[in-house]
């Protein structure tokens, strides 16, 4: 079966068993196919992560494509239909932990980058690729450390684009121009422990906690935009107890916001301190913003993205702000223009992660047409 570039290079780098935050020379491999096109390689490393900025070119504008190297873990590998780390392609699908999220965008991006620069070797601007093996993971020493590096000397990103499963049903169906900020908040509520036949001696945390709890539950954070949902809060963890007949001393409790830009992480720890106050109760509260919300209108990068896919598919697409952070969270305060356009995300981090083989030819011409409107002469 004669295999297309793209997917040829997609199978090379799902074998590579590039577990956060092991690269297992998959950027390696991609500057492999990089350097003869002119790229110069720039190994960004920090910690245990390894992280590539590769760039063609000395002037602006610059369009980077971004992404991840890394890749969830597999679960029982015994629940697989093949090894993991062993691509197939069965039935038009493309198998293997990667394939979706999201070593066929970085095969996509490497083959786009050599039809273009094979027709416009002297392209205005120049391109670059940010890739990390830190995105599945904390997330500490990856993009946020390439884009502080980046900052530090004044290398600036005009436009950027993520591989990261974007497409719902159809490769190119939607784009994602914008996502929520997520604020986690660790709460810890104190009482008095004692002996559950004797409650006048002890103060249960759960009991005096419940009440504030549903109100943070019922609150009506806003209404949201014409470009973001309303902000929500769930409750992710609660713990308290060390027995049956134990009231207990304490209450844990881990909660999530994913807002919108009608409120801002100070906004909401403001309010959230307010019911709690409001209740009487004893606590502590930590709080780690993972990412403010960020929003690329229509512009010269979301133009672009959206007349290539037309241009590639016959078919429009839609913008779209849903879905969970990514790395884009750390570039867009930076002042670039963000857009994520990937494959279908119908089976990303599951057993037997895959994409349809053809999507991916496609969406490397995709990619390629964003290249020309944007950087061909």
């Amino acid at each position: 079966m004669s295999l297309s570039p793209t997917l040829e290079l997609a199978i090379e780098l799902i074998r590579r068993r590039s577990v956060t935050p092991d690269d297992a020379d998959c950027q390696a491999l991609m500057m492999q196919r990089l350097s003869p096109l002119g790229f110069e390689g720039e190994a960004m490393n920090f910690g245990e992560v390894q992280n590539l900025w590769a760039r063609r070119g000395t002037e602006g504008p610059v369009l980077a494509f971004a992404g991840h190297t890394d890749v969830v873990p597999t679960g029982p590998e015994k629940n697989w239909s093949q090894p993991p780390f062993e691509p197939a392609i069965r039935d038009g699908y493309l198998y293997g932990r990667g394939a979706a999220d999201m070593k066929g965008s970085l095969a996509a991006f490497v083959t786009a980058c050599e039809r273009f620069v094979a027709k416009h070797p002297d392209h205005k601007g120049s391109i670059a690729l940010l890739i990390t093996s830190d995105e599945e993971g904390p997330a500490h020493d990856g993009t946020v450390k390439v884009v502080d590096a980046l900052e530090a000397r004044n290398e600036k990103m005009d436009w950027c684009l993520i591989g990261e499963p974007s497409s719902t049903h159809r490769v190119g169906d939607i784009i994602k121009n914008g996502r929520r900020g997520s604020l986690h908040g660790y709460l810890t509520v104190h009482g008095i422990q004692g002996h559950v036949a004797y409650p006048h001696l002890a103060e249960n945390p759960v009991h005096t906690a419940a009440p504030a709890l549903d109100a943070l539950a019922r609150t009506q954070w806003d209404d949201g935009n014409e470009f973001f949902p309303a902000t929500t809060f769930q409750i992710t963890k609660v713990e308290a107890g060390t027995g049956s007949n134990v009231i207990p001393g304490e209450l844990t409790v881990h909660f999530n916001f994913r807002y919108c830009t009608e409120n801002t992480a100070d906004s909401l720890q403001q309010r959230v301190a307010e019911i709690l106050d409001s209740h009487g109760l004893k606590y502590d509260l930590q709080w780690h913003l993972s990412g403010q919300p960020f929003l690329t209108d229509r512009g010269s990068l979301v133009d672009a993205a959206s007349q290539a896919i037309q241009a590639v598919t016959g078919e429009p697409t839609e913008l779209s702000t849903s879905g969970g952070t990514s790395d884009g969270r750390f570039i867009a305060p930076t002042g670039a223009q963000v857009v994520e356009l990937g494959p279908v995300n119908a089976t990303i981090h599951k057993i037997d992660e895959c994409v349809k083989a053809e999507d991916l030819d496609t969406l490397s011409a995709i990619y390629e047409e964003i290249l020309v409107r944007l950087l061909a002469k």
